[in-house]
């Protein structure tokens, strides 16, 4: 930043933010410790960063240009992605991940869960925000950049939409139990949900920086090391080849993240 994040006139805008998130990660946790399901938080994940980007639009000036845009399509994509995860995760077991989890972090599980993950996913979401308060805190004019950054955002969604409704039908159906989804965007990379989430938060990048937000490029970074190397695609495949034989085949054909043409 120019002047230092202390000078930057939104500065205590992002703390209210934080203070959102953490406030919404304590009452999720509490509805996780009654269902005995730690999975809850991968559905309230986009739901923390909307209320970063509900407590920055209704802290500053509303006639910044970029405002109802940006909003708008935080909601279209927080609402998608909740609704989804929600619908998927129905009636489903606690996910094998945070069943990891709790094994590993006995006794005291429930407790340890409040900071263990749902106060890293509050500040992980707030940082993810960060590129949300700087487009809807500028002055600046509307750029060539911010219609750039909305197109590639709505690629994102879209491309992600596609991914996630292929991989449900393909589920739907009887005869591809244990069977690998290699099928549509499915068959470019094997992770289109994550390549449509990069999109989606380098583009809010791109409108941040045409507000003069540079810095905030540690949102789309955090965001591409969460997907390619912690919660994503490292962690889903950490033994999914053992678990799956067939998978390994599927691994040798096709990209794990950016779209390309598959293997021979």
């Amino acid at each position: 930043m120019i002047e230092g994040i202390a000078a930057y006139p939104a500065f205590t805008t992002a703390l209210n933010g934080l203070a959102a998130l953490l406030a919404l990660g304590v009452v999720t946790w509490v509805l996780s410790v009654i269902k005995r399901d730690v999975s809850i938080v991968d559905s309230v994940w986009s739901m923390l960063i909307l209320l970063g980007a509900v407590v920055y639009a209704w802290a500053l000036p509303a006639d910044a240009p970029r405002t109802v845009l940006v909003m708008a399509l935080a909601v279209v994509w927080a609402l998608r992605l909740c609704a989804y995860i929600t619908w998927r995760n129905w009636g489903e077991p606690e996910d094998r991940r945070y069943q990891d989890i709790r094994a590993r972090n006995q006794p005291r599980f429930e407790w340890k869960t409040l900071y263990l993950v749902f106060g890293v996913q509050a500040v992980l979401a707030w940082v993810v925000s960060l590129s949300l308060l700087a487009a809807l805190s500028s002055a600046r004019p509307w750029g060539w950049l911010d219609t750039l950054g909305v197109a590639i955002i709505l690629f994102g969604i879209v491309f992600e939409t596609i991914g996630d409704f292929q991989l449900a039908a393909f589920k739907a159906e009887p005869q591809n139990r244990g069977r690998v989804m290699d099928r549509g965007l499915w068959r470019y990379t094997r992770h289109p949900n994550y390549f449509g989430e990069f999109c989606v938060w380098w583009g809010f990048y791109v409108i941040a920086l045409s507000a003069g937000g540079w810095w905030t490029v540690v949102s789309p970074l955090l965001m591409s090391i969460l997907l390619l190397k912690v919660s994503g695609v490292t962690l889903l495949e950490k033994d999914i080849a053992e678990r799956r034989p067939t998978y390994r085949d599927y691994i040798a054909r096709t990209n794990a993240f950016f779209p390309w043409a598959p293997k021979s």
